[in-house]
């Protein structure tokens, strides 16, 4: 009676972790651009709203800043990125820096800024940046 083999050997089992191991070191860099791609986007909806919100403020007081009776409130922020807002009677500027040591830290798009007549920036911004950082 010819014996029959029970589970795996070390070899099929050797190649089993090397082809998840290959799978793996090909899909997580994917997943990371999918990420960083999604935090862009997020961010920059954060700052179009915040724009909008002392756009309003504006049409209610007349000016940027606020006053003592009026205070435009203004969201923290991001997981990846803190918001800045600098605020006059007749101009605004919002930065959105990225937390040092996250997953944003080195990207290519830097930081994100918007101001009162629609200019977009991004400070720090490498050479390596696809031009897409704002989701055009």
């Amino acid at each position: 009676m010819p014996r029959t083999h029970q589970g795996l050997s070390l070899i099929e089992l050797l190649i089993v972790v090397a082809v998840v191991g290959i799978l793996a070191g090909i899909a997580y860099p994917s997943y990371r651009d999918t990420v960083k791609r999604a935090a862009r986007s997020e961010v920059v909806g954060l700052l179009f709203d915040s724009a909008q919100h002392l756009e309003r403020h504006r049409a209610r007081t007349g000016q940027y800043a606020d006053t003592d009776a009026v205070i435009t409130p203004l969201p923290p922020g991001t997981g990846h990125y803190s918001l800045h807002a600098s605020r006059e009677a007749e101009g605004f500027s919002l930065l959105a820096r990225r937390h040092a040591g996250g997953l944003m830290a080195g990207d290519a798009c830097g930081d994100f800024e918007l101001d009162h007549q629609g200019v977009r920036g991004n400070p720090g911004a490498s050479n390596e940046a696809d031009g897409g950082c704002w989701g055009n």
